[in-house]
Formats: structure tokens, C-alpha cells, sequence
């Protein structure tokens, strides 16, 4: 297997940073601890990072504790213009951070750029609203008491990110903790740690203090991770993955009672009823759907349509998906990249036969193209079933199966039978069935006649199995800061 060099594909070399990053410095280890990073278009290498452990984990936390102490006297303002900085820089380096991240993600070209425009839109959100933490002042009940809160930062903050959006998921965590006054500990996935590292060199030359922020890459998440949970010096873990691993970093969390949130798995019905805009409902199916090769922990897993419009909705959709290219993410007309690795694929596989076996039929895709490697053809299965696996499982690929419902109070119940309430999609043209259905359905986010409901100014999160807290908007700036109420007395 060829090795590939990403510094010949990117115009600032310096963005390539196979390294942890710790105290301010950039961290290799010896040979022999590294772990290789691979383009799931080619299966070629494009990195080689060192793997790192227990002993660089202790050396961040106490790093990012030192750094805590100055980072949190700083007025908001100055953090404010630390963090415009680093915005800037993201936007002048959007095209190299989109080849780094379609290299090692996979993704067409023209979502990693999509990507790194939503992910610099946090960091200008944040360092905005850092200096909006207001307090309150509270009426009293005795006449010589004055009673006010101020929000304080929670302290050493643990982010551990996904590889589905590498550089969204990075930023939608660190911006409002460093807004908020916290350092933080920075541990991506495995598979994607280069859009991370680019992005804190950038952080790095926008003027952010050593040890504000620390990066932390391993192939074997499970030491660090616990280290992070069980240290009492870490006051906050924020996750953002599935929920079997996000169960178990809440337990490790709790003997030191941790703030935590969650952002974990999702199974999203998008609903399309009798009276909907077929051209609207199949235009925002295909945007939740395909979006990242169907994997978004937002993408519609479970498409719920009404017996009136099944027909006409499934073969508009069908032909719509026909003009899908799979292809590398680097060739310009590509729309569907790869699956992540070759769990994904099977996964997607495994879900597809499970169908086809218990009843429901291919309209369209249903293999892998002649691409072959983590390939797969955009699918849709109709007449499908509770019975099938991918009723109750989370797909994460490109499969739409096209389940028929009679009545709103049916597609309520299917929608809500599961375990996970991230996000939730409608599609009709009548306001009252809108606003029961929004209220009815268990979710955190329901988009009503669209596919993308995601925005820097809105919360984000689930409920149920799908998380704790929400990221975005206001209350993501509180998930990193704590309040404390003030007593003041005997004043006459």
C-alpha cells in the first residue's frame, strides 16, 4: 500500500499537523506508538499519529488546568477578540481544511466546505455571546437581603468528538467553552483527528494561550476516555457519539459528579402526510437523508408516509435519487461519497437483507456500485415494516425505507416506539396538524417542512437515549458555565 502525503494536496503545509498538542506544543512520540489514518475513498494512508495514553492524558489535564486559572480572569471581551481571530483564519483557510477533511472523511469536496462554513459559524456566534453570561437580580423576601446570581465557568472541560463532522463537532464544543472561561481537552475520533489538529494550529495562530486548549489522539479511545471521566480536575465531559459508549462515560463521570452532556443516537422519523408539497417533501427528504452519505445522527432513519401520497412520494423520490453520483470526494460531480469504514458498510448491508427477507422491496440502489471499497448505492425500500431491524436500529448510511401510515395518531405512535428523540421531521400544509404532531413526537428537534434544522443560533439536542444538554444558541454557552447565587445581607 502506497503511502500518500496530504501536505502535497493542501497550499498552507502547516496545516498538516500529524501531532497531539499539549501545553502549547506540538507532541510526536517514538516510533512504533503511532496508528495510521486512511482515506476511505483509496484505503490509502494519508497520516501516521502518535498514540497516546494515560500519561500525555494526566499532562493535558494538569496543562489545561494551569491555564484555567489565567484563561478565566481574562474579561470576555479579550476572549471575544482571541476567538474572532481564530474565525478569520478558519475562512481564509476553508478550501485546505476541506481537502483535509475530505481526505480523511470521505465527504464530497463541496460538504467539507459546507461543513467548515457551519463549523466557523460557533466560533462567531460564541465569542459574541461569551459576553452576554448575564446574572440576575432577584427580588427579596426579607427587606434588609439583596439576592443576585452571576455564571462562573465550569472549569477543565473534556470534549471527545465524532468523525462524521470532524470539524463542526470540534468547534460547536470548543468556541462556547472558551467563551465561557474554560480550557479545554480535545480527544477527536480515531479516524478523523487531522481536520482537529488544523484547526488548533489555527486556534494556535489566532493567539489562544498555551494550554487553553489541548489535543489528545489515540486509536484506542478507551484509556484517555477514562482518565477524562474518572479525574477529579476534569469538571465537564461533553460527547458527542453513540449511546452505548455515552452510558458508559456518564458512569466513569459520575463518582466525581461531573457536569456532562450528551449528544448520542438518534432514529429520526420524517413524516410525510396526505396533504404535503411532494416536490418540497422529497427535495428535504434527500437533503436529511443523503447528506455525509447518510451519516448524520439527524438523518431521517425512518420514513413514515401516508397511504394517499405513497405512490407518487416514493417514485419522485426514486428518480431524484437516480441522479445521485457516487463517487471520490474530490471529483466535482460526486454527491455520495464513502461509508467511514467497513463496519459502516456491513452495517448498511445487514440492515438491507434483514429487509428484503422479512418483505420489502428494492425501488432503488440496494448494492454496492462497481466502485466496490466502502461504496454504497443510495437505496429506498418500500413496503417496509416494524419488523425489520432498521425500525429499531439506527442505519447510518444511505438507506431510506419508506414505511406506510393511515392516521396521525399511527404515525405518532411508530415515530415515538424507540428508545432515542434527537431530531424529528414533518411535511404537510396544515397548521394544526404541524403543531400536534411537534408537540406529540418524543424529540428534541422537530424540523417542520424541512430537512436541516441545524444552526449555530438554535439548541441542539435530544431526549431520551439520544443525550443530555444541548449545544448552540444560549443554552449551549450554559452547559459550560455554572451559577452561583449571592446572599447579601443586613443592608438597611
Amino acid at each position: 500500500m502506497d503511502e500518500f502525503k496530504i501536505e502535497d494536496n493542501i497550499s498552507y503545509k502547516n496545516l498538516f499537523k500529524p501531532y497531539g498538542y499539549i501545553n502549547g506544543e506540538w507532541i510526536d512520540l517514538p516510533k512504533g506508538k503511532s496508528f495510521d489514518i486512511y482515506n476511505p475513498s483509496t484505503n490509502k494512508i494519508i497520516a501516521k499519529m502518535p498514540e497516546m495514553g494515560i500519561d500525555e492524558t494526566k499532562y493535558a489535564i494538569e496543562s489545561a488546568n494551569i491555564a484555567f486559572d489565567k484563561w478565566k480572569k481574562k474579561t470576555a471581551k479579550e476572549r471575544c477578540l482571541l476567538l474572532r481571530k481564530w474565525y478569520n483564519l478558519v475562512l481564509e483557510n476553508i478550501d485546505d481544511l476541506s481537502v483535509i477533511m475530505t481526505l480523511e472523511n470521505g465527504k464530497p469536496l463541496k460538504e467539507s466546505k459546507a461543513e467548515i462554513i457551519y463549523a466557523s459559524s460557533f466560533i462567531d456566534w460564541f465569542s459574541e455571546e461569551g459576553k452576554r453570561t448575564y446574572g440576575r437580580s432577584i427580588p427579596a423576601t426579607q427587606i434588609d437581603k439583596r439576592i443576585i446570581t452571576i455564571k462562573q465557568p465550569v472549569g477543565v472541560s473534556a470534549l471527545i468528538t465524532p468523525w462524521n463532522f470532524p470539524a463542526a463537532m470540534i468547534t460547536r464544543k470548543v468556541a462556547p467553552a472558551l467563551a465561557a472561561g474554560c480550557s479545554v481537552i480535545i480527544k477527536p475520533a480515531e479516524q478523523t483527528p487531522l481536520s482537529a489538529s488544523a484547526l488548533i494550529y489555527l486556534a494556535q495562530k489566532a493567539g489562544i494561550p498555551k494550554g487553553v486548549i489541548n489535543l489528545l489522539v489515540a486509536n484506542n479511545p478507551i484509556p484517555i476516555g477514562k482518565e477524562l471521566c474518572e479525574n477529579d480536575t476534569v469538571r465537564k465531559i461533553s460527547f458527542t457519539g453513540s449511546t452505548e459508549v455515552g452510558k458508559i462515560l456518564i458512569k466513569d463521570s459520575a463518582n466525581s459528579v461531573k457536569k456532562v452532556s450528551m449528544e448520542l443516537g438518534g432514529n429520526a422519523p420524517l413524516i410525510v402526510f396526505n396533504d404535503a408539497d411532494v416536490d418540497i417533501a422529497v427535495k428535504e427528504t434527500l437533503a436529511s437523508k443523503y447528506r455525509n452519505s447518510g451519516q448524520t445522527c439527524v438523518c431521517a432513519n425512518r420514513i413514515f408516509v401516508q397511504d394517499g401520497i405513497y405512490k407518487k412520494y416514493s417514485e419522485a423520490l426514486a428518480k431524484k435519487v437516480a441522479d445521485f453520483k457516487v463517487g471520490d470526494g474530490f471529483e466535482h460531480t460526486s454527491d455520495i461519497g464513502p461509508l467511514i469504514d467497513n463496519s459502516g458498510l456491513k452495517k448498511v448491508e445487514r440492515h438491507l437483507d434483514d429487509a428484503i427477507a422479512k418483505g420489502a422491496k428494492v425501488l432503488i440502489g440496494g448494492k454496492q456500485p462497481s466502485l466496490g471499497g466502502l461504496y454504497y448505492e443510495p437505496t429506498v425500500l418500500t413496503e417496509v415494516a416494524k419488523n425489520m431491524v432498521l425500525f429499531k436500529e439506527e442505519t447510518f448510511g444511505p438507506l431510506a425505507p419508506l414505511f406506510r401510515f393511515k392516521d396521525v395518531d399511527e404515525v405518532i405512535n411508530m415515530a415515538n416506539n424507540t428508545n432515542y428523540g434527537l431530531a424529528g421531521y414533518i411535511f404537510t400544509k396544515d397548521l394544526n396538524t404541524a403543531w400536534k404532531v411537534s408537540e406529540e413526537l418524543q424529540f428534541g428537534m422537530v424540523g417542520i417542512n424541512s430537512g436541516i434544522l441545524s444552526t449555530e443560533v438554535a439548541p441542539f439536542g435530544g431526549v431520551k437515549e439520544s443525550g443530555i444538554g444541548r449545544e448552540g444558541a444560549v443554552e449551549g454557552m450554559d452547559e459550560y458555565m455554572e451559577i452561583k447565587y449571592l446572599c447579601f445581607g443586613n443592608i438597611m
